[in-house]
């Protein structure tokens, strides 16, 4: 585990806050495909914060695990959403950043470009060159 600074974000959480993020906003565009794991919220979810203790975290692979299930979830949704559906406005007390369900989607890959940002810097400050 490598942080560029006390508190600051690290692969493990990285790959959990994408999972629990996915699940998040599954439930905003298809409830009946999202899939409650109140550890990993407590954990990963927006608002907290990532621990230099590792032993309380689950093990890599579960967390990778979990990420890859709520993508393929998440990935399905879309495909399988017409124009209509797109269209149509997210429950009440979503994100006035996502009016719609389309905009849920466009701020999925906000969220993750911003994210994998942070992890780039990470990989670099690790000797690592670039991805692309």
């Amino acid at each position: 585990m490598h942080q560029l600074h006390n508190g600051g974000h690290y692969a493990l959480w990285f790959a959990g806050h994408m999972g629990t993020t996915d699940n998040f906003m599954l439930s905003l565009v298809r409830a009946d495909l999202c899939s409650v794991n109140e550890e990993y919220g407590a954990l990963f979810a927006l608002g907290s914060q990532p621990s230099a203790d590792l032993s309380g975290y689950p093990l890599v692979e579960n967390v990778l695990g979990f990420l890859v299930e709520r993508r393929e979830k998440f990935l399905l949704a879309l495909e399988e959403m017409t124009d209509h559906q797109l269209a149509v406005p997210t429950p009440d007390g979503a994100s006035e950043f996502m009016p719609d369900n389309a905009a849920v989607f466009e701020i999925a890959i906000w969220h993750e470009g911003l994210h994998s940002g942070q992890v780039s810097l990470i990989r670099r400050s690790l000797g690592f060159n670039p991805l692309v």
